[in-house]
Order: C-alpha cells, then sequence, then structure tokens
C-alpha cells in the first residue's frame, strides 16, 4: 500500500491550503483552508469539494490562519465528523477564528444580496454561518508538541514548533505497512529566525519525503533581527505622524498585530515615539490578543514583560459605534484594523476615510494576494474602488516588508538543509508560481545531487512509492494556473469604471462626454 498526496490547495498559490492524503483505503486532511485574493479565487470556496466530506477520517491542522483552516466549518456541515488535531495554541485561537470568518461571510453575503436584488440576481448562500464554526470546534482535539499520535490504522503523526505563529507547527507523518515504513513532513508555514513573539523553527531529521512551503521563496531580506524590525517601523511611524495626519494600518488580527502592539509599546515606554492613541477596531484582533496573553509564556523576547500588548496608549475598540466614531480622526493617532489585506472587515472603512487625504499614511506590514485591495495599492494604484465608492489615493502608502512570519528564501533554504538527509524528495507549495520555481532552482544548487525538487500544480497527485522515482501526476485543476496570481475580471471592472469616471472628468464639456459613452455603447454586444 503506498500513500498518496493530491494538491488541492496552496498550489501556485499561496492560499487555500489543502493536502488529501490517502492510505489503505482511508483518507486524511493536512489542512483545509480558504482560498483567498481575487474573486475568481475565491469563488473556489464556494464550490463542492473534491472529495466526500464524510470519507476524511481526520484532519492535521498545521495553525490558525484562514488560509488553512478556514473551509473546516464548511467540512463540519457537509459530513465530516472528525477529529482535527491541532495544538493548545492554534485551538484556542481557533475558538474566535473560524466564529468570525462565519459571521464575515454572512454580512458579506447579505450586503452582496441586497445588490443582486435590485439586479434581479439570484440570491446567494454564504459559505457557512457562525453556528456552523462554533458547532465545529467541538471536533478540534489539542495535542502536544512531540507527541506521536495514532491519527488512521498505520499512520501516526507528531508536531513540532514552526516558528510563525503561536501554536504554529510542521507536521511528521509516518505510514507504515508490515516491515515497510515512509516518512514525509509538512512545513506548514515557516517563521523568520529571529521574532519577538516565537522560537526558532524546529523539525526532525531524514525525512523521505518533505513538503515546504515558498511563500517568499523569491525574496531574500538579509539578515533582520527584532530591533531592525522597531527601527523601520519608529522611522515610519515618525513620518506619518509628522504629515499631520492619520496612520492607518491594515493588520492580520493574529501575531502581527500583536507583534506590533509590543513594538509600539517598546519605542513609546523608551521615548522613541510620542504616547499616541493606538485604536485597535478589530474585535478578532482583540480576542486574538487575548489568546496571545494566556500563552505567554511560549512567547519568547514578549513573555518578560507581564503586559507586553496593552497600556494606556491602546484603545481596543468592540462595537460597530466606537469604530465609525473613529472617523472623526483627522490627524495624531494611529488605528490598527483587520483585514491584513484590506478586502474584507473594517479596515476598508478607514481606508474610505483617509485613502483621499493627503496628510494621512497607509503602512502595509504584511503580504498582499494579487487581485487584492492591498495589492492594488502597493502597486501604486492612483484610485480605487472601495463598497462601490470610487477614492482617489492621496494618502502616502508606504511598506515594511520584514515584519512578514514567513521565512524567506534564505531561510527556507536553511529549514530545509536541516532536515537532510531527505531520502526522496522535496516539494514546494504555498506559493505564488515564481516563489516556488525560484526557491526550486536555489534548493537544486544547494542540496545534494540528484534529489529531486518538484513543484506541483493544484490538482496534481504524488505517490510515496520509495520503489519509484518521485513523480508528480496531472489532475482536474479547479482554476486555471495563469489565473491564480494576476487580477482576475473584476478588478478590471473595476480599473475600467475608474479610468472611465476619470475620462469624464477631463472631458472639455458635456457634449464629449456622451460622444464618448456613445462610442463605448457601440461596442457592447446587443441584448437578447
Amino acid at each position: 500500500m503506498t500513500p498518496t498526496l493530491t494538491f488541492l490547495g496552496a498550489a501556485g498559490t499561496v492560499t487555500g491550503s489543502c493536502t488529501l492524503i490517502e492510505f489503505a483505503g482511508r483518507r486524511v486532511l493536512v489542512d483545509c483552508g480558504m482560498f483567498q485574493g481575487p474573486k475568481s479565487l475565491k469563488e473556489l470556496n464556494y464550490r463542492p469539494f473534491p472529495f466526500v466530506p464524510a470519507e476524511i477520517d481526520a484532519v492535521l491542522l498545521t495553525h490558525a490562519h484562514i488560509d488553512h483552516s478556514g473551509l473546516i466549518p464548511k467540512l463540519f456541515k457537509e459530513g465530516f465528523k472528525g477529529p482535527v488535531y491541532a495544538t493548545e495554541g492554534t485551538r484556542d485561537l481557533l475558538a474566535y477564528m473560524l466564529p468570525d470568518s462565519g459571521y464575515i461571510q454572512e454580512t458579506e453575503v447579505e450586503r452582496l444580496n441586497s445588490r443582486r436584488d435590485r439586479h434581479g440576481e439570484e440570491p446567494l448562500e454564504p459559505i457557512y454561518r457562525r453556528i456552523d464554526a462554533e458547532q465545529s470546534l467541538r471536533i478540534v482535539t489539542p495535542i502536544g508538541f512531540g507527541d506521536w499520535i495514532p491519527v488512521i490504522p498505520g499512520v501516526k503523526a507528531r508536531y513540532w514548533p514552526a516558528g510563525h505563529i503561536l501554536g504554529a507547527a510542521s507536521i511528521e507523518i509516518d505510514f507504515t505497512t508490515g516491515s515497510r515504513s515512509v516518512s514525509a513532513l509538512f512545513s506548514g508555514d515557516i517563521g523568520t529566525t529571529d521574532h519577538a513573539l516565537h522560537r526558532r523553527p524546529e523539525g526532525p531529521k531524514g525525512i523521505d519525503y518533505v513538503v515546504s512551503e515558498s511563500t517568499y521563496g523569491d525574496r531574500v531580506r538579509g539578515p533582520v533581527t527584532a530591533e531592525m524590525r522597531r527601527r523601520a517601523l519608529l522611522e515610519d511611524v515618525k513620518t506619518a505622524l509628522s504629515r499631520g495626519g492619520v496612520l492607518v494600518i491594515p493588520v492580520f488580527a493574529v501575531e502581527r498585530t500583536q507583534e506590533l502592539l509590543y513594538d509600539l509599546g517598546l519605542l513609546m515606554h523608551r521615548g522613541d515615539l510620542p504616547m499616541t492613541p493606538i485604536f485597535l477596531d478589530s474585535p478578532l484582533a482583540t480576542h486574538a490578543t487575548e489568546v496571545f496573553s494566556k500563552h505567554l509564556r511560549e512567547l519568547g523576547d514578549a513573555a518578560a514583560h507581564p503586559h507586553p500588548f496593552d497600556g494606556p496608549q491602546v484603545h481596543f475598540v468592540e462595537t460597530v459605534e466606537q469604530s465609525e466614531k473613529l472617523a472623526s480622526l483627522t490627524g495624531g493617532a494611529i488605528i490598527m484594523a483587520a483585514s491584513g489585506m484590506c478586502d474584507a472587515g473594517r479596515i476598508r472603512h478607514h481606508l474610505l476615510n483617509h485613502l483621499w487625504r493627503p496628510q494621512s499614511t497607509v503602512l502595509i506590514v504584511g503580504y498582499q494576494a494579487p487581485g487584492t485591495l492591498g495589492r492594488l495599492l502597493l502597486d501604486g494604484a492612483q484610485a480605487v474602488r472601495i463598497m462601490g465608492h470610487e477614492v482617489l489615493v492621496r494618502a502616502a502608502i508606504r511598506e515594511i516588508d520584514i515584519y512578514s512570519a514567513h521565512a524567506d528564501q534564505s531561510e527556507l533554504i536553511d529549514w530545509v538543509k536541516e532536515r537532510l538527509p531527505v531520502r526522496r524528495a522535496v516539494i514546494l507549495t504555498h506559493g505564488e508560481a515564481t516563489a516556488s520555481t525560484t526557491l526550486a532552482e536555489r534548493l537544486a544548487e544547494a542540496l545534494p545531487s540528484g534529489l529531486p525538487v518538484l513543484v506541483p500544480a493544484l490538482g496534481n497527485r504524488l505517490a510515496l512509492d520509495p520503489a519509484a522515482a518521485p513523480m508528480l501526476e496531472a489532475g482536474t485543476p479547479p482554476i486555471s494556473a495563469p489565473d491564480l496570481a494576476r487580477q482576475d475580471w473584476h478588478n478590471l471592472r473595476s480599473r475600467f469604471l475608474l479610468d472611465l469616471s476619470e475620462a469624464l472628468r477631463r472631458a472639455p464639456d458635456d457634449r464629449d462626454r456622451a460622444r464618448l459613452l456613445a462610442d463605448l455603447q457601440e461596442r457592447l454586444p446587443a441584448r437578447r
């Protein structure tokens, strides 16, 4: 009996992490994450699973980020009964993150259905609701690092610290049939080597197959210390405050929020920054901060501080009414709000309020997937559409990329080399095509000659057969590879509408405006 892997997500893209393991007639998932990014990619979340949920025996979850865990409630809703194995830190974060995901989907679909109803379109159903997410939490089974657990007959697993976020793990899996065994190690998301809130990534040596993430496989940041991150943050915050406006920081609720609160607090208490009010406008981030405080002893440097994430300058914004009052702020404040890629949550309201203000600053501190509002801002968009509104971008757009919780190319290479000897193959997932292929080229130079480095596409299968050369088998991809990492037609429509509005505004008179619209009308297909 040969184990097989089918890559159902995070192949050619960094989201939707999900690998199906089949062995001896049983099925196990490593992660069950949500696709994020362009609308055509997010649409995959609404489609049926490419397997029968009730036939899945277990889920091995690497960590709590929604692109790794976000479809577990859907899996549960459609017949999966568990267990979902996760570390205690991951379990505690999921208790807030999954219900929040369900709530966001309910509210987003409600807003979309209001628009669809006006256009005579059929209403949409959310992928799952908050109640589905809350019910799915009962199948999450906490485990400790380093403990072997039986998963299904002939398969056992143990978790290693991945150094990414609280509770994040790499997962070692052993498949045994009689006297024959095969091992595989799934990296999950690997963290950087010098971080204030976690320890270095760890893992076993002598694995047959290593499945590694490659998010920043094409980027070398160079050595970065925690203090270097604080200095970079210090300069951007000082510059933003000197402009007289509000500093808006889109944040991921887990890890990035807590590290920024920790570093901003240190800079202010050291006197490097003036005491400036910080408004954390994210109930999820507030709850996640409570979880981090509960697990304080696991958090590296921050463990030395009794209250690393709060202080008189920090204001936790809970209600919608409190959030709306922040619109009156025009300067001398920092607003941190989710989501980190600017595509959902309260951050969109703050961007709507501040992007057009020349004195404001938007500071991007995390990965921005193609097609997201955050990526459009980083790419220099002069105008964007937010919740149906056209907004000129007059604010300063800044980026600090050294706060990433993902290892860069050199750190990923070091992590893989520390797993040597790798006996059969290295497989690269969780990266855009350029990142994965670039890392594959660098690994081919750094690893022993003849060790295959494979880059699967969505739907590819791999048999973990020690008697045969590792070879990817093509499957049926749910979306074409070029569509994974580019702006889709929704982005192009928004860009066109913005350009059209600008062209109409600049036209010398109404006659020219009417002529432009008539020319465009002629190019449209006739209605039937």
